[in-house]
């Protein structure tokens, strides 16, 4: 898909603050990044606006959208047209992050021995 397409499915709206704008402040970001092996399928792809995808950075979706439960909200409200294998994951992210966050572990922590 090109990017006037992707913007045009999600109604030109951030899936991440919910906010319509125009194409030129709109960025697309990769549900699954590049580089641990997804592709820029409709599936994989959404729209979010150039702040989001700033404070997103390079940090996995699971970790942005645990920090941030508004965001959360949003990509499952806008979303629409995410793989549902990509759902699951992101689900199954969020449930494990969660877990670690009530025993008292961070994001990348290692339980001590």
């Amino acid at each position: 898909m090109r990017r006037e397409e992707i913007f045009e499915r999600d109604e030109w709206r951030c899936v991440y603050c919910a906010e319509q704008y125009p194409a030129a402040a709109l960025t697309i970001d990769h549900v699954q990044p590049q580089v641990r092996g997804g592709d820029s399928s409709g599936g994989n792809v959404v729209t979010a606006c150039a702040a989001c995808n700033l404070r997103k950075g390079h940090r996995r979706l699971a970790d942005f959208l645990l920090d941030e439960p508004v965001s959360l909200a949003n990509f499952r409200a806008h979303a629409r047209h995410v793989w549902r294998r990509h759902q699951r994951a992101l689900d199954e992210a969020i449930a494990a992050g969660a877990r670690r966050r009530a025993s008292g572990r961070g994001h990348g922590d290692v339980p001590s021995r």
